[in-house]
């Protein structure tokens, strides 16, 4: 629930089983994601946009007792990636959220998930000059222990909040010649990335957005961006791009196993980035900047190889459009794509070339279609608002 509750309802009746408090409301945590069920693990996270540590817990479906918990920032001494942070006070106040669903691995028994910005997000001398580990990462967790096996960081002491919270797309396929499991993420910050679900180890890193300005042009020997500090918020400003809401969001991506591509809804913008707060204790969270945004942006939808994270497709909308604009997408055995524009419709491409199929003017569609089938007939099924809308061929 919004303030902090994670409830069991009996599936049958509607009446509740019981309910359990999962973090403080009082110190501004708020809970935006879906549970997971695994096995006899509910894994949930929660959110916070104050100074607050991130994590994942896992409770008993029966009962509701608290499993584990892991912290997706240090909190004792000694942990690993206390190093990366100033102190273990700063670490202890990191952020990394962990406010949207991972992904589970049933062969390798991991839940893979992405954690969000370290905070203070814009004022970082608190955090010191270091990675800031585990925030703006892709971490696995095993199930049963609550222990990370490996990690991946998409953007080390992340300064613009790009979070790395987008839930993971898992496959297994070829990668140079050999049949792999992989974890395919594209990250709020602009860039993509192919890993090794097993170990973590680094494949592909590609940029997604055309415009995206906020890092040097090469990536370090970890296949990372490297920020460029000119384009942090400064006083007297940075034009940077993205803009705050990044080149996507939280609505998910998608995979097609007969094309080979990754799609991902994206959003291409400049913003002039200014900090208004240089004392740490007036910028907690997310304080201590304003953003004005130059021009239009504009929204599309990418397609990206798997395996060299050449951008294969775009389709650019016609309509200018916010990050808020940008929604989640389906593929389909049929070898169809699905998402919204920002114009209000939904649309179908195809997902080898990019080319429209059909659109219905329906309003914004947010979160991505779902498709179902009833008594041998498909069903593709987008929410609008309040609204939801199917759609079939006809028979």
């Amino acid at each position: 629930t919004p303030d902090d509750y994670l409830v069991s309802l009996d599936a049958r009746t509607g009446r509740e089983r019981w309910h359990k408090e999962i973090a403080s409301f009082a110190q501004q945590y708020f809970s935006t994601t879906a549970p997971m069920v695994i096995g006899n693990h509910v894994l949930v996270g929660t959110g916070n946009d104050l100074d607050a540590p991130g994590f994942l817990q896992s409770l008993d479906p029966e009962t509701g007792a608290l499993q584990w918990k892991f912290y997706s920032v240090p909190m004792n001494p000694g942990d690993p990636g206390v190093e990366t942070w100033k102190s273990l006070d700063a670490a202890r106040h990191g952020g990394g959220q962990m406010w949207l669903p991972g992904s589970y691995d049933p062969e390798t028994h991991l839940y893979i998930v992405g954690t969000g910005n370290p905070t203070p997000a814009y004022t970082s001398a608190p955090r010191g000059e270091g990675d800031n580990l585990f925030t703006c990462a892709i971490v696995a967790i095993n199930v049963d222990t609550g222990k990370m096996a490996w990690y991946y960081q998409t953007s080390p002491h992340d300064t613009h909040d790009w979070d790395s919270a987008q839930t993971p797309i898992l496959v297994d396929a070829d990668f140079k010649g050999n049949r792999r499991k992989l974890v395919l993420t594209a990250s709020r910050n602009g860039y993509y990335f192919t890993l090794d679900r097993t170990t973590g180890e680094h494949l592909v890193s590609s940029r997604f957005s055309e415009t995206v300005n906020w890092a040097k042009p090469e990536f370090n020997k970890l296949g990372q961006p490297v920020r460029n500090p000119e384009k942090d918020y400064h006083i007297a400003g940075a034009l940077v791009s993205s803009s705050n809401g990044g080149a996507t969001n939280w609505p998910p991506p998608a995979f097609s196993p007969d094309t080979g591509l990754f799609y991902v809804p994206t959003v291409e913008s400049y913003a002039m980035y200014y900090l208004t707060e240089t004392d740490p204790r007036g910028a907690m969270g997310l304080g201590g900047k304003e953003e004005i945004g130059l021009g239009a942006s504009t929204t599309s939808m990418t397609a990206i190889d798997y395996k060299t994270g050449n951008i294969v497709w775009k389709h650019k909308y016609r309509t200018a459009a916010s990050a808020r604009s940008a929604t989640g997408v389906l593929t389909t055995a049929g070898r169809l794509l699905f998402g919204g524009d920002p114009s209000g419709n939904l649309v179908a491409f195809d997902p080898a070339k990019g080319g429209l199929l059909w659109h219905a003017a329906i309003g914004q569609v947010t979160n991505a279609p779902q498709t179902y089938m009833v008594d041998g007939r498909q069903y593709v099924v987008a929410a609008v608002g309040d609204m939801l809308y199917a759609f079939a061929l006809y028979q």
